[in-house]
This record gives structure tokens, sequence and C-alpha cells, in this order.
């Protein structure tokens, strides 16, 4: 069963203040994550503390301080839209499902994974060093 809307909306409003494009159904995910050109930072939203402490600060202060940054910014969000985020999995082998989590794509190769094990403790100034790193090196 999925969240209720109101509860997530925000959760949602705080990545797409900074430009991410919300995939709501697996055709958007399909269509966005084949087309294998540029660079695409793909997060796995969550109501979880982690996400809401870490990852999304995280991912927020990577994008809007970084030099170099990917040139699209995509969410799913899990527990709400889930064909959408089943169909996003599929393009993180050989990863196990983790939320949140975060995806880097270079040409439509997945370069970048950062699982939820990968932000459970972490500071949100780790998390964003960990994708400007990787933004350095791929982007």
């Amino acid at each position: 069963m999925a969240y209720p809307e109101m509860l997530v909306a925000p959760m949602r409003q705080e990545l797409s203040n900074v430009g991410f494009k919300s995939l709501m159904t697996a055709s958007e995910v399909e269509k966005e994550l084949t087309d294998n050109t540029g660079t695409k930072l793909l997060v796995f939203n969550s109501v979880c503390g982690c996400a809401a402490g870490t990852a999304r600060p995280g991912v927020v202060k990577a994008v809007t301080t970084s030099a170099k940054k990917p040139s699209q910014l995509l969410t799913v969000f899990a527990g709400m839209e889930t064909e959408a985020v089943s169909k996003a999995r599929e393009f993180t082998a050989p990863f196990p499902p983790s939320s949140p989590s975060i995806a880097l794509y270079k040409n439509g190769e997945l370069v970048h994974f950062i699982e939820r094990h990968n932000i459970e403790g972490r500071s949100a100034e780790m998390i964003a060093a960990n994708l400007q790193a990787a933004f350095e090196e791929f982007c």
C-alpha cells in the first residue's frame, strides 16, 4: 500500500526544488533510462529517516554546489509508484533493491551506485562528497 501523497509531497519537493524530474510510470523510467546520452542521476527516494537526514540533503548539496553535475536529475519514490520503482531497479543490476539509493549513469552505463547501507550512519556531507567525486570523474 502506498503512503498518503500528503506525506510524501514535501519529500518529493525537496528534490524537485533543485531540478529533479519525478518518474511516475514504468514507461517514463524506460524512456529516460534507455536514452543512453549524457549523464543521469537517479535517486530512489524514501520516507525513511536516512533519506530525510542524509540522502536527500546530501544529494541536494552535491547537485547545487558541484561544478560538474549530471545532465539529467531523475527520481522515483519507493513505496509509491511501485511499477516505476520496479522498472528503475532493472537498471541498477547487479545491486539488490534498496531505498534510499542513488545511481549515476554515463551514456547508459551504471558507473556509480550508493546503496542504503552506504547511506545509513553517514552524514549528508559525506554523501555529498561521495557524489561530488563521482560527478568529477564521470560528468
